[in-house]
């Protein structure tokens, strides 16, 4: 992984953006360093754990005014908690993590090749081939030395507060995401991103309709009426709520080809993110699309317009009888 530092950017009164260059097919991801109400620091999502910790967190720590007190995870993926370990060591602040999305941590990074295997055989049943398998497995146990998650954090529900910003428990990228606000500002993770949609996949063991789950989350965002979101990748979004709707009909109509693509013939959910998801080339990004793909299929079947066949090696899906 190519790694040149974080870069700093002032994007408002009292909210510093840290940007780590990434090497995951996305180029970037943001942590956000916001002003306490004694005049410390809450740092938001932590970047990779790459190697040389110290050296890359010590010129942004010595730049603040003020001592971190709080670390905050958004959620479990690799860029968001990847380095929660390292801050937590170097600020000694304790970190607050989603009590639901520290299950899915520990599940996908603690427990090595238990998590591999799990991946690997679910990725076997939707129809990926070997070669395709091992490809994808490589890329898995290489994140995973990337990934210094801190352990037993302070756990969050929705309606907590950390220095007087609300916790907000917005599913649907991940299952236990978890997003701030405060005043009108939204710290928002991967909830919502600005150029780009966020993936919205149904991976082993998560929640059954992870498609449903975010669509509630984009309404309930409509709802807070937030005045402007701190995205975890891309530029500040100044009418979340705008945004939202843009993802909801987004989804509206992904459905709508998921629903053309399938036939009476029965095809594995790899087979359909081929057609959905023709650019989807490098292992990351072939993930990604079934991922999302089975989100779209498994929404359709449990609103009757899909049907699954299951047996003990393969999972199929098809236009209702």
């Amino acid at each position: 992984m190519i790694f040149r530092g974080f870069r700093s950017l002032q994007v408002n009164d009292g909210v510093l953006r840290l940007t780590q260059p990434l090497a995951l097919g996305i180029d970037h991801v943001h942590c956000y360093v916001l002003r306490s109400s004694d005049g410390g620091w809450l740092l938001v999502d932590t970047g990779l754990g790459l190697p040389d910790a110290e050296a890359r967190w010590t010129p942004v720590l010595a730049a603040l005014d003020g001592p971190v007190e709080h670390v905050v995870v958004t959620h479990f993926h690799p860029d968001h908690v990847g380095g929660s370990r390292d801050a937590a060591e170097l600020t000694a602040a304790p970190v607050h993590q989603g009590r639901i999305d520290y299950e899915y941590c520990v599940r996908t990074w603690g427990e090595g090749n238990a998590s591999e295997s799990r991946v690997a055989e679910d990725l076997r049943v939707h129809g990926v081939g070997e070669d395709e398998i091992a490809a994808i497995s490589t890329h898995h146990r290489d994140v995973l030395g990337i990934v210094r998650f801190a352990e037993d954090p302070e756990r969050l529900d929705d309606g907590d507060r950390v220095d007087g910003w609300e916790v907000h428990h917005l599913p649907g990228h991940a299952d236990g995401h978890i997003c701030l606000l405060r005043d009108g500002v939204l710290v928002a993770g991967d909830t919502l991103l600005r150029t780009i949609t966020p993936n919205i996949g149904l991976f082993p063991g998560s929640n059954p309709d992870p498609l449903a789950d975010y669509l509630a989350t984009l309404r309930r965002i409509i709802e807070l009426a937030p005045r402007i979101a701190y995205p975890g990748h891309g530029e500040p979004i100044h009418d979340p709520a705008g945004r939202a709707r843009e993802l909801l009909e987004h989804h509206r109509v992904r459905l709508v080809q998921t629903r053309a693509a399938l036939d009476a013939r029965a095809r594995p959910a790899s087979d359909l993110a081929f057609d959905l998801f023709p650019d989807a080339r490098s292992p990351s990004l072939r993930r990604f699309a079934l991922a999302e793909t089975l989100a779209h299929l498994e929404h359709l079947v449990l609103g009757g317009e899909a049907a699954r066949d299951e047996s003990d090696e393969r999972v199929l899906y098809r236009t209702p009888s």
